[in-house]
C-alpha cells in the first residue's frame, strides 16, 4: 500500500476499474499518510474527508453495478486553495477572506467531478498567490518534501509538495509567473502552464471577479505526463459564458519519436543567469536528445527583443496584480513610479511603473503582445520544442523577509529575487503552452525540472516531449523518507 501512494493517476484509477484496490481503500489510504506526514509538510491546510469518504463510498456502489463515473472514477484528489470548492473556504491566504465560503464548485473541479474525481482538500498558497514561496497568515508554511528548510515554489506549492510527498494522486495549480512550473521543478513532479484560454479560470477568483483575467491560466500538475494529458482532457474547454458558439479543438499529441523532434536549447541568459548545475542539465538533456536522434540547436532563439517581450509582460503582469488595490495604494505606487529612472527597467521597476495601468497603456501592451505571438508563431515554423530552465536555482532556502530585500544566491552572485520571473514571464506574455519535467538533480541531491515550451495551442505536444523525455532520461522519484 506504500508504494501505490506514488502511483499515476492514471495507474490508480485503473487499479480501481480492475478491482485490485476499492475507491474508500485508496482514499483513506491517502488520508493516512496526510495525517502521518503532513505535519512536517503543511500543503493540504484545507481537509474535506468526510465528503470524500461519502464520494468513495458512491463511487465502489457504481463500480459494483456495473457503471462508471467516467476516466477519474474514484480517484481522490486535491486543488489549490485558490480554486473555489463547495462548503470549504477559498481565501488567496488573505486573513480578511478567511471567512469566504465557496456557495459552488469553480470550473475545473465541476469538471473533474463529472469525470469520477473526489477531493481530499485543498492546497496552501502564498498570500494573494504573489511569490515564490507558498506560506501566509492563515495557514502557516509550506516545506519542500525533498528538504523542510527549503520552499517548495509557489504559489501552487502546496499542490507540488502534496503530490511529491504522495499525499495525494492528482493536482490542479494555477500560473501567471511561474506558480505551477516553479512548484513543479523544487519538488520534482510534472506541471503544465495552458495556452491562454484553453482551461476556464472561472471560480478560480478572488471575490466579485468574474472575467477570465489577462495572462494567467490554470491546469494541473501531476506525477507523470500521461497524468497531464488526462487532465487536461477533462478540464479543457471553453468557459460557461463560451460553449453555446464556442468549441476548443486542441492539436492532437504529436505521432513523432524523439529521432523526429526539432529542439532549440535555451540553457541560460545573461538577462536571468541560471546556475551553472541547471545549465548544465538543460545543455546535457539536449546533448542526449541529439544522440537519440533529434534535430538539436544550442543557438536557435526568436528573432524579438527580449527586453521589450519583458517589458511587456511585467507591464500586464503589473496591471492583473494591481486591480484589487485601494485607492490609497495605487496613489503610493504612483508617487514612487513618477521618482524612478526612466532607464530602470528592472522588475521591481516595472512593477511600479505599471502598477496603475491605463486602458490605452493595456491597448499598447497587447499590441506588443499580439506582435510577440506572431514572432514566436514564426520561430516554431521551423522548431517543436524549446527546452529551457524555469528559474535560477534548485529550491531555495525559505526567506520570510521583505521581497524588496530579497535575493537568491546563484553560484555566489546574490541576484534580484524576482529577477528569474524572465523564465516564466517570456513565456506566459506569448500565450505558449509549457511543460516543467524532472530532468535531474542538484548536487545538494534536490530535484531540477526544465520547461519545454511549445506554439500556442501545442499543448499536447509539449506534454507528449515531456513524456518522451523522462522515459528516456528518468522522470519522477519519491523524496526520502515518504516512501
Amino acid at each position: 500500500m506504500t508504494d501505490i501512494a506514488f502511483s499515476t493517476a492514471s495507474e490508480l484509477v485503473e487499479a480501481i476499474k480492475a478491482g485490485s484496490i476499492s475507491s474508500v481503500e485508496l482514499t483513506e489510504h491517502y488520508i493516512d499518510r496526510i495525517e502521518r506526514y503532513d505535519t512536517e509538510i503543511n500543503a493540504v491546510v484545507v481537509r474535506d474527508f468526510d465528503r470524500a469518504l461519502d464520494a468513495a463510498k458512491a463511487a465502489d456502489a457504481a463500480q459494483a453495478a456495473g457503471e462508471s463515473l467516467g476516466p477519474l472514477h474514484g480517484l481522490p484528489m486535491t486543488v489549490k486553495e485558490a480554486y473555489d470548492l463547495e462548503g470549504l473556504p477559498t481565501t488567496w491566504g488573505i486573513p480578511e477572506l478567511s471567512q469566504n465560503i465557496a456557495a459552488s464548485d469553480s470550473a475545473a473541479v465541476r469538471r473533474l467531478r463529472s469525470a469520477g474525481a473526489h477531493f481530499l482538500g485543498k492546497t496552501n498558497v502564498p498570500l494573494h498567490l504573489a511569490d515564490l514561496q507558498s506560506y501566509n497568515d492563515i495557514y502557516g508554511t509550506t516545506n519542500n518534501p525533498w528538504n523542510a528548510d527549503r520552499t517548495p515554489g509557489g504559489s501552487s506549492g502546496g499542490s507540488a509538495a502534496a503530490l511529491a510527498a504522495g499525499l495525494t494522486s492528482l493536482e490542479m495549480g494555477s500560473d501567471i509567473g511561474g506558480s505551477i512550473r516553479n512548484p513543479a521543478h523544487f519538488c520534482g513532479v510534472f506541471g503544465h502552464k495552458p495556452t491562454w484560454g484553453v482551461v476556464s479560470s472561472q471560480g478560480h477568483a478572488l471575490p466579485g471577479e468574474l472575467a477570465e483575467p489577462d495572462i494567467a491560466v490554470v491546469g494541473p500538475l501531476a506525477r507523470s505526463a500521461d497524468d497531464l494529458a488526462l487532465a487536461l482532457d477533462i478540464v479543457a474547454g471553453a468557459d460557461d459564458l463560451m460553449t453555446r458558439g464556442w468549441q476548443l479543438t486542441l492539436p492532437p499529441k504529436p505521432n513523432k519519436a524523439i529521432r523526429d523532434l526539432r529542439v532549440a536549447v535555451w540553457a541560460s541568459d545573461p538577462r536571468a543567469p541560471v546556475a551553472a548545475e541547471v545549465s548544465e542539465i538543460a545543455t546535457n538533456v539536449g546533448s542526449a536528445l541529439a544522440d537519440l536522434g533529434a534535430t538539436v540547436s544550442f543557438d536557435a532563439r526568436p528573432n524579438i527583443d527580449l527586453d521589450e517581450s519583458f517589458e511587456t509582460y511585467t507591464a500586464l503582469l503589473s496591471g492583473v496584480m494591481a486591480a484589487g488595490l485601494p485607492a490609497d495604494k495605487r496613489a503610493s505606487n504612483q508617487e514612487m513610479a513618477a521618482k524612478l529612472d526612466p532607464n530602470d527597467t528592472s522588475y521591481e521597476a516595472n512593477s511600479l511603473r505599471y502598477s496603475v495601468i491605463d486602458h490605452a497603456t493595456w491597448l499598447r501592451m497587447h499590441n506588443r503582445r499580439t506582435r510577440l505571438r506572431q514572432q514566436w508563431q514564426s520561430f516554431f515554423g521551423d522548431w517543436d520544442i524549446v527546452l529551457c530552465p524555469i528559474t535560477a536555482t534548485a529550491a531555495f532556502p525559505h526567506d520570510h523577509g521583505a521581497m524588496r530585500n530579497r535575493t537568491i544566491d546563484v553560484d555566489g552572485d546574490q541576484r534580484k529575487y524576482f529577477e528569474q520571473i524572465f523564465w516564466a514571464g517570456t513565456i506566459t506574455v506569448a500565450h505558449l503552452p509549457s511543460t516543467v519535467f524532472p530532468a535531474g538533480t542538484s548536487g545538494e541531491g534536490l530535484p531540477i525540472g526544465l520547461q519545454a515550451v511549445g506554439a500556442e495551442f501545442a499543448d499536447y505536444a509539449t506534454i507528449d516531449f515531456a513524456r518522451l523525455a523522462t522515459n528516456e532520461l528518468g522522470g519522477f522519484t519519491p523524496p526520502p523518507g515518504f516512501v
